[in-house]
């Protein structure tokens, strides 16, 4: 049960507080004015029973020592009572004997505002101490029942859900829904006979829910999740190398660096195995390929034993697999606990079609891992923007790209296309790429790269939603920390939301493969 919303008077000192016993008689003021068309103010005994059983959950606003504002509430374990509870019912008649302090979900019961007191936004105030309130106690939810007076003018030319619409829309304005709208409530369903003696509202309510995005339901004391991630990017020097020995110590050297910043990830590029091919005969690329790919089984295994070494999951730039007569490119994901994933490349460039006969793989995957939901994208799969969007509806929060590229134009082509994806997706892009070069490799003999993480770009992020990039064309590693809460704010409180407002009644992916 909620009221309208908010006296141009200069003069006020506004202190936000919980309320007290003392207080009764400014509440029952606020409350006669208020609800003149229903039951008036609690009884004594009801305010009393409510400041007693929960006093964190009741909040008020007082004006040079006058309570002008007030908000009650409650924890229930909201399975208990499901959607389809009335008011009386939840709240106890009034007393709050339904609290529970070991339930997941804060209970509106009331917010009210002095009429005088309009204009003022208390009520705004009072719904972001709510927030703060149920963020604290590691509640799931704010639920409430939500008058819709204005339904009353209404109600002989639509029914009931037709009038939230138009509130929803902008094409009505409700005293209250429309409020709670703006305070980022959303509508679960509407309830009947949800509080009887509401004329105004026809005995309807809109059950409206704000879902607290820092809720975690079980926390860990050891191995729990963070919001905090350092990620390590190499920007890899390509020269000859003599043999797999030599490619474990230059692999091994940056995974000791990087894991020595205690980082939970590092990134290598697409084909950084490619020095190994200089090993093969050039004037037969496509044959030189495969020759490679022999090797790629056994850098799996090293990947794999150096994540264990040094504590540090592995992202493994990419290298060729030949399996079948079949030729593609594939990234592995080496965990530091052991176990390892795939992503292929799914969709192949001209010149690897026409060098070496890559084919392109069929499934885009969301991985799990112990710092968050991750995806690979092999250098041109992020240059379509379909993937990482199927991808963030399966909860990515940060892309890696291993990417290879001859010249500067193909390489802002990909970062380019990454710093999109960022902000498309709301998520984190990682990209690391090759330098140097590799005369005697055909169609691997020039590199250039700029590695970089790149951002949403919003108040939360860099201004240039730029977290951090390398030297063009230098051997060098980035160590980047990157916070994953500043996603969740994002994809629900963001300047713009662009997952949240696709417009789904006119657009859709449809992936016609196995799903993620």
């Amino acid at each position: 049960m909620t009221s309208g919303q908010e006296s141009d008077s200069t003069q006020h000192v506004l202190t936000l507080r919980q309320t007290r016993l003392e207080d009764y008689d400014d509440i029952r003021e606020i409350m006669e004015r208020v609800y003149q068309d229903l039951d008036g103010a609690w009884s004594e005994a009801q305010f009393r029973s409510q400041v007693t059983r929960f006093p964190e959950g009741q909040i008020c606003i007082e004006d040079n020592g006058k309570v002008v504002a007030a908000a009650i509430s409650l924890i229930v374990e909201y399975k208990r009572f499901g959607d389809h509870h009335n008011y009386w019912q939840i709240t106890g008649n009034g007393f709050l004997t339904t609290h529970d302090p070991d339930g997941d979900t804060l209970y509106g019961v009331d917010i009210f505002v002095h009429p005088d007191y309009r204009g003022l936004r208390l009520g705004r105030r009072l719904y972001d101490a709510r927030k703060e309130l149920c963020e604290k106690l590691n509640l799931r939810a704010i639920v409430a029942g939500g008058r819709i007076p204005g339904y009353e003018a209404h109600r002989e030319e639509m029914t009931p859900q037709q009038y939230v619409e138009k509130v929803k829309n902008h094409e009505v304005t409700d005293p209250i829904l429309t409020f709670q709208l703006a305070n980022d409530f959303h509508v679960r369903k509407i309830i009947t006979d949800y509080l009887p003696d509401d004329e105004k509202s026809g005995a309807y309510a809109t059950l409206i829910e704000w879902l607290n995005i820092y809720y975690e339901e079980k926390e860990k004391l050891i191995g729990g999740s963070r919001s905090d991630v350092r990620i390590g990017v190499v920007q890899w020097q390509m020269r000859p190398t003599a043999d797999l020995d030599a490619l474990f110590q230059q692999v091994e050297y940056f995974v000791d660096a990087v894991s020595g910043y205690r980082a939970d990830c590092v990134l290598f590029p697409e084909f950084f195995n490619g020095p190994l091919m200089g090993a093969f005969n050039q004037d037969y690329p496509a044959e030189a390929v495969r020759r490679l790919a022999e090797y790629t089984e056994d850098i799996r295994e090293e990947m794999v034993r150096l994540a264990l070494s040094y504590n540090i999951n592995i992202v493994a730039g990419s290298m060729p697999e030949y399996h079948d007569d079949v030729l593609r490119n594939v990234s592995y994901l080496c965990r530091r606990d052991g176990t390892w994933d795939r992503q292929y490349k799914l969709h192949v460039t001209p010149d690897e079609i026409g060098y070496w006969g890559l084919q392109g793989g069929e499934e885009v995957h969301v991985f799990d891992t112990d710092f968050g939901k991750i995806g690979i994208l092999i250098c041109y799969d992020v240059e379509f923007p379909e993937l990482p969007r199927v991808m963030a509806d399966h909860g990515l929060q940060i892309l890696f790209v291993p990417y290879w590229t001859d010249t500067k134009n193909a390489y802002l082509r990909v970062r380019r296309c990454a710093q999109a994806r960022a902000i498309e997706n709301e998520c984190y892009v990682v990209m690391s790429g090759s330098v140097g070069n590799l005369p005697r490799v055909e169609n691997m003999d020039m590199q250039y790269s700029q590695a970089a993480v790149f951002t949403p770009s919003d108040f939360a992020f860099p201004h240039d939603a730029v977290a951090a990039e390398a030297t063009p064309n230098t051997e060098m590693t980035l160590i980047v920390d990157l916070d994953l809460d500043n996603l969740k704010e994002l994809r629900n409180h963001g300047s713009v939301r662009n997952l949240r407002d696709r417009r789904r009644d006119l657009y859709a992916i449809d992936w016609k493969s196995s799903p993620v």
